[in-house]
């Protein structure tokens, strides 16, 4: 396995905390869609300017595009999306941390629909991990809300739960469907076929979202155009981020690299505390011991 997957998830945890904090400049200039938009949108550029650098310096080039890998990017790429909508419709039901916290499963179901649908089998250790970072998140999310563990049962048969769980499903979806992209161009080696598919996948993002807008809320393109300087730097982070989740697809087990990719949480929480000064409370320690833990626990398993 090519270790360029570990700094990639590392980075893309690291870009998309830093893209989720400037998005909430927008929230109050931008629709729910709109804000939306705005990553792909202004990102595909920058996706594009990436492959050209790729095509340039490797002296690459882009190998015929078959059905089956548009077919995965677009599956990946709508994954993605219905993904969001469900758990944006989990906040509507008054279960945003509800929603949210069950979402994060996502690397749970990862590594159980590519066990039994693709035979890939990882360590104990790896399996470990995983639990011990879903643990920690559920714990980072939960804990210091007041909610119980019999609450918290109760809670799975609600809606806000059905459709944190379905957008943890759908972005598992998404994460296979894209690594099973970057394998239908596996002769691009592994940074152009991450490159490559980036490119499809955004691009595939903006034009469905797009279309969308157009149909729904063309009112809110005016506002898209007028944030471009916020929105250029959240399609840059979206890019850079995308672009290290692709690599990292490319070469390790997806499951892996989206338990490695949770240190996102640990840079939300560090942000939270050194620029913001919020004080650390005893449940985000112990969440984050779990998430730290998890983290470790993947990275042994594959020595």
């Amino acid at each position: 396995m090519n270790p360029i997957w570990l700094p990639a998830a590392m980075l893309g945890g690291l870009f998309q905390a830093w893209r989720t904090a400037l998005q909430q400049r927008l929230r109050s200039e931008l629709s729910v869609s709109a804000a939306g938009l705005v990553r792909y949108l202004y990102g595909l550029p920058f996706a594009m300017g990436f492959l050209a650098i790729w095509l340039w310096v490797q002296d690459g080039y882009i190998p015929p595009l078959k059905l089956s890998f548009i077919g995965f990017a677009a599956l990946g790429g709508i994954g993605q999306m219905a993904g969001t909508i469900l758990l944006i419709m989990a906040f509507g039901h008054r279960g945003f941390v509800v929603g949210t916290a069950f979402s994060k499963t996502e690397a749970m179901q990862v590594a159980l629909v590519t066990a039994l649908l693709f035979d890939e089998r990882l360590p104990l250790l790896a399996w470990l991990g995983i639990v011990a970072g879903v643990a920690g998140i559920l714990i980072l999310a939960l804990a210091g809300r007041g909610i119980k563990t019999r609450q918290l049962i109760q809670a799975l048969a609600q809606p806000a739960a059905l459709c944190g769980l379905g957008a943890g499903s759908m972005f598992a979806i998404a994460a296979i469907a894209i690594k099973l992209a970057t394998a239908e161009l596996s002769q691009a080696g592994i940074i152009g076929s991450a490159m490559i598919t980036l490119v499809a996948v955004m691009a595939i993002q903006s034009s469905v979202h797009l279309i969308w807008i157009i149909l729904r809320d063309r009112p809110a393109l005016y506002d898209v155009v007028q944030s471009w300087r916020t929105s250029n730097q959240v399609g840059l982070l979206s890019a850079l981020g995308s672009a290290c989740w692709y690599i990292g697809f490319a070469v390790a087990p997806a499951a892996l690299v989206r338990i490695v990719g949770q240190v996102e949480i640990i840079f939300t929480v560090g942000f939270a505390h050194f620029y913001l000064r919020e004080p650390v409370k005893w449940h985000e320690a112990a969440g984050l011991f779990l998430v730290v833990s998890g983290v470790v626990l993947a990275l042994l398993a594959t020595l």
